[in-house]
């Protein structure tokens, strides 16, 4: 893939949507890519998470539970980042992903991201903005399914 459609693709991520052409495009340059031929592993759950991935082309199925009795809890395609948290903060991964078709990701490590939040500040406050409008949302979603699995006193 050229710069210019690495850029299209970021464009494309909500969490990215609103960074300028060159914030996206030094994202872009530091990025790296990766392959993956379908049922080929991109992460697996409980490893050290250092990077975000942003589909670009195919699906990749998010994973949880032992091997043999994995469930699939999401399925993603192109302009989906995966492993956003990563970006900011040292984590774990949550899940394994597997790639269910040919996929094609861009990986934005921890310090690439960092290094544009240096350099753009302004967008730091956009992106805790964005990050806790969600966290409330997912918050607000799992107290809406507290009744049906017993979650109540």
């Amino acid at each position: 893939m050229s710069l210019e459609s690495d850029i299209a693709v970021l464009r494309e991520v909500p969490l990215l949507a609103d960074l300028t052409p060159d914030q996206l495009r030094l994202l872009a340059f530091g990025a790296e890519h990766r392959r993956l031929r379908e049922g080929e592993t991109l992460f697996r759950a409980e490893a050290r998470a250092d990077a975000g991935f942003v589909i670009a082309s195919g699906r990749i199925a998010l994973l949880r539970g032992k091997p043999g009795a994995q469930e699939v809890v999401g399925r993603y395609g192109p302009g989906a980042l995966l492993g956003e948290l990563a970006l900011l903060t040292e984590t774990r991964r949550p899940a394994t992903a597997v790639s269910e078709t040919d996929c094609e990701v861009i990986r934005i490590t921890r310090p690439i991201f960092r290094r544009m939040l240096e350099e753009y500040p302004e967008i730091a406050a956009d992106i805790h903005e964005r990050l806790s409008a969600r966290l409330v949302q997912m918050t607000a979603e799992i107290t809406a399914l507290e009744g049906r699995f017993g979650g109540g006193e």
